[in-house]
Parts: C-alpha cells; structure tokens; sequence
C-alpha cells in the first residue's frame, strides 16, 4: 500500500506540472501546435535519462525513489517518458529491432487507437 501512496504522490506532482507546463507554452506560443505537450514529452523524457542514469544506475536510488520520481512524477507529467525509456533499455540490450517494432508500433497504434475511440463515439450520436 505504501508504494501506492507514493506514486500517487508524485503522480499528483507530475500532472500538475504537465497542467502548468501547457498553460505557460500555450500563453507564449498560442494555440496552433501541441507546444505544451510536445515540451513535456521531451522534457519529461530528458529528464527520465538523467534520473535514471543518476540516482538508480550510479547512486544505486531505492525502489521507493524510482516509484516517486519514475513511476509517479515523470511519469504522471508524461507517460512518453517512460516509452522512452523501454526505447532506451531495449537498444541497451542489443535488441534494436525490437526497439525500434516498439517504438514505431507505439506510435502508430496509440495514434490509431486515439482515432478508433473517436470513431466508436462518433458512432454512438
């Protein structure tokens, strides 16, 4: 149950600032691009590389640390950041055609499940 709390924890933190992070790009650079969204999924990936190169592969960062900050914060301020890590641990692992069938059906999938949903709404009306 504890670890529960604390991804909720910074899970509550990370959508936050991901709230904050598209009101800020969205008063500076208007509406015609996803800039918030965009910006947190690059700053929230950069910021998954340093965390994990840091506090758990060099500081060796406790289970609890990486649920705060992984699990919860990054990846409530933005789940790209924990594809991007898969990407990352699967290049790692030699498997780089597996990274990238998983990066590139990521994407694809996840773009045409967005529109499937749509779709299935749409023909409810």
């Amino acid at each position: 149950m504890a670890h529960i709390l604390i991804v909720a924890l910074g899970g509550a933190v990370g959508a936050s600032l991901r709230h904050l992070v598209n009101l800020a790009t969205l008063r500076m650079l208007g509406p015609n691009f996803p800039w918030g969204t965009l910006t947190v999924n690059v700053l929230g990936s950069f910021l998954m590389g340093i965390f994990i190169e840091l506090l758990v592969r060099r500081l060796g960062g406790s289970q609890e640390l990486r649920l705060l900050v992984a699990t919860g914060l990054l990846g409530g301020f933005t789940t790209f950041s924990a594809f991007s890590l898969d990407v990352a641990l699967l290049w790692e692992r030699g498997a780089g055609v597996s990274a990238a069938i998983y990066a590139a059906s990521s994407v694809v999938l996840s773009v045409a499940a967005l529109f499937a949903g749509l779709a299935f709404v749409k023909s409810l009306a």
